[in-house]
């Protein structure tokens, strides 16, 4: 049994999440949208590049993926649509962690559903609102920004973890949170693609639970900027200085566990297993989804919602 951070001398790791540009992939047809977007973004450091259509876009992409860090997608295009772009990124390895933000004129609920199953999290409908646009592509640069920082940390890890059988760790902060993860997802046989969704479910159980911060608390705290200024203050409140998510790590009967409780109230978890059409246009909300759908092979909440579990079943195992 490994117990790491349970008193005041823990080592805490050192953070993964430094700071960089961000390079936004404009692409749309209409040389007056892509003007409008180009004037809405310059009020931030972004660099911009431009596509006029689905092809041009992913010879962009395909030639050279690591340069962006988030591409705007109009749906409706010549010669290859937002839609068969959207696919092609997804199926893609080296890209299908980059966030896509769907652009339409269209908001029916069951064309939502449909670039939403396709995997673009974000949606924005014309015509724009700035700064709606600015908080959405802020959150998902700094998503995909900690993503590719995880990964990274990842392909530097400490691979004899694939030895694990039992291990039990307490967790405070959001850097501890992401250090934990990036570690110990070297148990799994695809330390990658889980480190997302580990994380995502540790910050989760840290901000939502131990901290009591509420999906609409953190919506504007993101349009804002402040919702890590927020975390902090939270955590130096006297109430929540002795507060831990607990992580256990087991191997059992063919299966690799990552049970995560924290010591909040618990929450209707069933809303956010799918990412559902009215939190579409949401700029957050999307982690447990990702941590499904990317990350393990099924997620198994109990009780309120302060437990979760986390699988990777025989077959992903048994591969690493």
């Amino acid at each position: 049994m490994t117990d790491c951070g349970a008193g005041p001398e823990r080592v805490t790791l050192v953070s993964i999440l430094p700071e960089h540009d961000a390079t936004v992939l404009i692409v749309d047809d209409n040389p007056p949208d892509r003007q409008l977007l180009s004037a809405y973004l310059s009020e931030e450091p972004y660099a911009l590049d431009f596509a006029n259509d689905g092809i041009e876009a992913m010879e962009l992409l395909e030639r050279e993926p690591l340069p962006y860090d988030v591409v705007l997608l109009d749906r409706q295009m010549p010669r290859m649509g937002g839609m068969e772009v959207l696919a092609r990124i997804k199926a893609d390895p080296r890209l299908r962690t980059l966030p896509v933000i769907m652009q339409t004129a269209m908001s029916s609920r069951q064309e939502v559903i449909e670039g939403i199953r396709a995997g673009a999290y974000y949606y924005l409908t014309k015509p724009y609102d700035a700064s709606t646009l600015l908080a959405i592509v802020g959150t998902a640069c700094r998503d995909y920004a900690q993503y590719k920082s995880l990964q990274q940390a990842v392909r530097q890890g400490i691979h004899c973890l694939t030895l694990i059988r039992s291990a039990t760790l307490y967790i405070r902060t959001l850097e501890e949170a992401h250090d934990t993860a990036a570690v110990f997802v070297n148990a799994c046989p695809d330390p990658e693609s889980a480190v997302i969704g580990l994380t995502e479910l540790l910050v989760n159980a840290v901000e939502h639970g131990n901290l009591g911060i509420s999906y609409e608390e953190k919506s504007a705290l993101n349009a804002s900027g402040t919702w890590e200024a927020e975390v902090r203050r939270r955590l130096a409140l006297p109430e929540n200085a002795e507060k831990r998510v607990e992580l256990v790590i087991e191997r059992v009967e063919g299966e690799l566990r990552f049970t995560i409780r924290d010591q909040g109230k618990g929450f209707d978890y069933e809303k956010y297993l799918d990412v559902h059409p009215e939190r579409a246009f949401d700029n957050h909300g999307r982690g447990i989804a990702i941590a499904r759908a990317m990350s393990f092979d099924r997620l198994e909440y109990r009780g309120n919602g302060s437990e979760v579990v986390a699988v990777l079943g025989v077959a992903a195992v048994q591969a690493g």
